[in-house]
């Protein structure tokens, strides 16, 4: 009794400061192959779909972070290929070349742990490790459905509403337009109209004619008042002293 307590304790302990592995925690997922190419030749390229669930029977809430496909030959050697989010809750795509070989297939699940797929060999197929009735049968008992007609491979369609899973990760939806600054400098760089469809410039600039020329009109009589009164001319003989011997 003691000794079950001890380990109570210690299993407590590890959660409150978050020692406990992912799986050991209850935080584990599943990766499903979707349909898969007849056969694989070396250095072609695939297109592979798979589904990475939680606990084998639904889609992460959140950003799960990155996910794809590894694959490890039998020298050790990597390659990975990254998922590709698809507008389904949890569903991914990946582009593959695979030089030929013997490689083991491994889903990357985010802040999950890897989940191993199956075996592939070049050339040749895929061979994937069979799929765990009891998750399918736990999604059934559940009865709570997160897809339409695309769904996991083995899922069946459960009657009633969808669920909508905010995944994090799935490919944003087309924006509207939004109105940028540039098209509102250039409306406000335009000249603006005058209500009889002249621009506002041109009534500006016959505005400052008219009122040159009213400047000049006042300055014309003016100018002839200073020539029709001017002095008369200076007789400068008058004004010459004659002094006789």
């Amino acid at each position: 009794m003691k000794r079950m307590l001890a380990v109570l304790a210690a299993i407590v302990a590890a959660l409150v400061t978050g020692t406990v592995p992912a799986g050991a925690a209850g935080n584990w997922a599943v990766t499903y192959m979707d349909p898969l190419p007849g056969g694989f030749a070396g250095d072609k390229p695939y297109t592979l779909g798979f589904w990475v669930l939680q606990h084998g029977n639904h889609p992460f809430e959140g950003n799960l972070g990155t996910v794809g496909l590894r694959l490890t030959g039998e020298d050790g050697k990597s390659l990975m290929f990254e998922g590709t989010a698809l507008p389904e809750a949890g569903h991914y795509a990946a582009s593959v070349v695979v030089p030929q070989g013997v490689w083991k297939v491994e889903g990357i699940q985010g802040m999950f742990m890897p989940h191993e797929v199956g075996q592939l060999s070049v050339p040749g197929g895929l061979k994937v490790k069979p799929v765990n009735k009891a998750l399918i049968e736990g999604f059934m008992a559940l009865r709570t459905d997160y897809w339409d007609a695309v769904r996991p491979p083995g899922f069946p369609d459960l009657p009633g509403d969808k669920v909508t899973v905010r995944t994090g990760d799935a490919p944003a939806a087309a924006a509207p337009p939004v109105a940028t600054a540039a098209p509102q400098k250039v409306a406000a760089a335009e000249p603006a109209q005058s209500s009889g469809g002249v621009p506002a410039y041109t009534l500006l600039l016959a505005a400052a004619g008219g009122a040159l020329l009213a400047v000049g009109a006042l300055r014309l009589p003016r100018r002839k008042d200073r020539k029709d009164h001017q002095d008369p001319p200076v007789d400068s003989s008058s004004e010459t002293i004659v002094i006789s011997g």
